[in-house]
């Protein structure tokens, strides 16, 4: 065949099967009655198609029957079409929709797709969830490369979200129809369609545009475009078992994004006249391109509305959805089509997954809220993430909801689930994170329902945001010996690690819940945490002295030594830091002689560096070092006492304390040296904050010492080590001590 020639459909179809029957263009020649050269003009393309009579006995020479001899004369028929209008008119039906004209903040997604049809095209899936704008996005990139599919682009609605789906035989019918294959020439049968389709489009190069699909089963049967062509897909689902697919995955529009496509809508100068307003209403919607189209519309119709009058409307969580509804579009039934195309099971999990407090969760706290084996939960939420209704995060097998997604799924619990389920995971949260918690006590075995310590550190930064969450909704319900009993067992736990947790939120939930119970004892060692959380996570050293002086009131009045012994010993630290020194001094004395009665890993190591830092302030350097040593020698002989992170923490504490006098004696070099072994320590026990000031220290001991090198790797440390707010005031620290360096 040479070169520039184009086999025909039905030519090709001739030829496969002459082939199959193992003949030569002589032998079906001779056995049909048509002659060699005509055969040959039909195979090469020449001739488009037989005409009806020799197309019939051509059937009859190869012995085709039944469906094949049915689908071979539709072909050929099809070959001989000539009308132009005709064809025009039923393609049509499957024309590309006129795209968006207010489409924003999609550059990088468009550049993505590009990135995909230039490596071939082929299948390219556009999933995501409701109102995400996959079809939106879909249909603009079809109308820009449009030109590079010569032969035609076709678009389908394939309803995927209708109670009954187009089906793929009725969407092939439309597809063929399209290329003017006559209604009564269009094969009964799925494949047969399938294949007449695959047959038309063979060598040519069309875009086709299947929007809206429902499942992998709906698609296979249309994936019949040939090399050079593509198949642009939108689907709620992830279509995982698409074979030969590449995906993009539509995520939310970015900030400015959403702000640029609200002002399309309104106006650009009512976006600017409002910028902190506009800003909050396209988070309010959750960058969802559908809700802010809603918001954008709504404010489009009503140009006497301000955008803070909407965003006052959408604040309030429980009519949010409501809210978000202009005409035919509605946010909550384009959500309520996914979730009345899952199962059941994955509806009832998707439910009551809204009780979970935190922003993620992961498989175990999915199984506590559904009750079922784990098997059919991990097969449940991959229904929910192929149906977009929830999102995979970052972590492994952690999930979590859109903003918009968990509103309408607290909507069908409050619906259709007993209030009594919320019980469920929030008792399971308060419980396992004060079991966890206590296993950091200085003297804690380890037993229950984690394996080890470790275990129990995990679970408890894992679920994080989940049992600080479950800890302020225990205590608007009013649970207050749970909120009580959580915020005491945390106490060991928060040391050494301030900057990761709200600890003062956390103790003083714990301490009015233990006013409410009428237990003082409880009450007075939960203001002492607050006090310690005042002071060290939150710099407010005035705060934390009243909060000392209340705990050691009420510790008087019950007659409670050991939180007297704490109240002195907090008080000794943060007096000194306001500046009064004499009573500082005396408090640090008091809890130092009272630490007798404190176990030595439980309170009485505190209090006796807290007096050596007395001691210190005082000019007493002998002394001050002949404390800290002596904690440092206790904490070697009772090693075996607790376990190895807690005397890592002490140990690091203590150095860091003997650092600090060394440093203050002008011997820099030794000071640096126990500030390194502090860092290190605290390091290798996951202390992020004590790392952190230990560094700083250590850094500016080099400085002083002459070693630039030093220290500016240690302070350059810090800085990294210092990204978030909570550590904020150790990161200008250490900027402030890099700036003393030399060039």
């Amino acid at each position: 065949m040479e070169a520039n020639e184009t086999r025909s459909v039905f030519g090709k179809l001739l030829l496969e099967h002459r082939r199959a029957a193992g003949w030569t263009q002589g032998r079906l020649a001779e056995a049909s009655g048509i002659s060699v050269r005509a055969l040959r003009e039909l195979e090469r393309g020449r001739a488009r198609a037989a005409q009806r009579r020799s197309a019939e006995v051509l059937a009859d020479a190869l012995g085709l029957t039944g469906g094949d001899r049915e689908f071979f004369l539709t072909v050929a028929k099809q070959g001989r079409r000539r009308n132009p209008a005709l064809a025009a008119q039923v393609a049509a039906t499957c024309a590309l929709p006129a795209p968006t004209a207010d489409l924003s903040g999609r550059e990088s997604e468009l550049e993505q797709l590009s990135a995909k049809v230039a490596e071939g095209g082929g299948v390219v899936a556009i999933v995501g969830q409701a109102g995400v704008g996959k079809t939106a996005l879909a249909v603009t990139a079809a109308d820009l490369w449009r030109a590079e599919f010569p032969d035609g682009s076709y678009a389908v609605d394939l309803r995927g979200m209708d109670a009954e789906p187009l089906s793929a035989r009725a969407a092939l019918d439309r597809l063929l129809r399209a290329l003017d294959v006559a209604p009564g020439q269009v094969p009964a049968s799925e494949a047969e369609r399938s294949a007449l389709l695959r047959m038309l489009l063979e060598g040519r190069k069309v875009l086709l545009l299947l929007d809206n699909a429902a499942d992998e089963a709906q698609i296979r049967p249309l994936l019949v475009a040939g090399q050079g062509s593509l198949t642009l897909i939108t689907c709620r689902r992830t279509l995982a078992g698409l074979e030969g697919a590449r995906w993009l995955g539509l995520e939310p529009l970015s900030d400015d994004g959403a702000t640029g496509l609200l002002a399309k809508i309104i106006g650009a100068g009512r976006v600017r006249a409002e910028p902190a307003a506009a800003r909050e209403l396209v988070e309010l919607c959750g960058y969802l391109p559908l809700a802010v189209r809603i918001a954008g519309n709504r404010l489009a119709t009503r140009p006497q509305w301000s955008l803070a009058q909407l965003a006052d409307r959408l604040r309030d969580e429980g009519t949010r959805l409501r809210a978000l509804a202009a005409g035919d579009l509605q946010l909550r039934s384009a959500f309520d089509l996914s979730y009345r195309a899952v199962s059941a099971e994955a509806r009832r999990l998707f439910r009551r997954l809204a009780t979970v407090p935190g922003a993620d969760f992961g498989l175990e706290l999915a199984i506590v809220v559904s009750g079922a084996a784990p098997a059919d939960v991990r097969d449940q939420l991959d229904e929910l993430v192929d149906a977009s209704l929830l999102q995979i995060t970052a972590e492994p097998e952690r999930h979590q909801f859109h903003d918009l997604i968990r509103l309408f799924a607290e909507e069908r619990f409050e619906a259709e689930e007993d209030p009594a389920a919320r019980d469920i995971v929030l008792a399971h949260l308060l419980g396992k994170a004060a079991e966890a918690a206590r296993l950091f006590y200085p003297k804690a075995s380890e037993t229950g329902r984690f394996g080890s310590r470790d275990e129990g550190g995990r679970w408890l930064e894992v679920e994080g945001e989940n049992w600080v969450a479950a800890h302020r909704l225990g205590a608007r319900l009013g649970r207050h010996k749970e909120v009580r009993d959580l915020a005491i067992a945390l106490h060991w736990y928060s040391d050494g690690r301030s900057a990761q947790r709200p600890w003062w939120e956390i103790f003083s939930l714990g301490a009015a819940a233990a006013r409410e119970l009428g237990d003082a004892g409880a009450e007075a060692k939960l203001l002492n945490f607050v006090g310690w959380a005042a002071s060290i996570c939150l710099g407010d050293d005035k705060g934390a002295v009243a909060e000392h002086r209340r705990a050691l009131d009420i510790a008087v009045r019950i007659g409670d030594h050991v939180e007297q012994t704490w109240a002195a010993i907090y008080l000794g630290q943060v007096l000194r830091l306001t500046g009064q020194g004499d009573e500082a001094f005396e408090f640090a004395k008091r809890g130092y002689d009272l630490a007798h009665e404190l176990p030595f890993w439980d309170g009485q190591t505190t209090a006796r560096n807290m007096y050596g830092r007395a001691l210190l302030n005082a000019g007493r350097h002998t002394e001050a070092l002949a404390v800290h040593r002596a904690v440092l020698s206790d904490a070697e002989r009772l090693a075996g006492d607790t376990y190895p992170d807690f005397h890592r923490l002490l140990k690091a504490l203590t150095l860091r304390a003997i650092g600090d006098v060394l440093g203050d004696l002008a011997e820099w070099r030794e000071a640096a040296s126990r500030y390194r072994t502090s860092r290190w320590l605290a390091w290798e026990g996951g202390f992020g904050g004590l790392e952190v000031i230990s560094a700083i220290r250590e850094g500016r001991a080099w400085r002083e010492a002459g070693a630039f090198e030093e220290a500016r790797e240690c302070l350059a440390l810090a800085v990294e080590l210092s990204p978030g707010p909570p550590f904020a005031a150790s990161r200008e620290q250490a900027l402030a001590e890099l700036a003393l360096l030399p060039e």
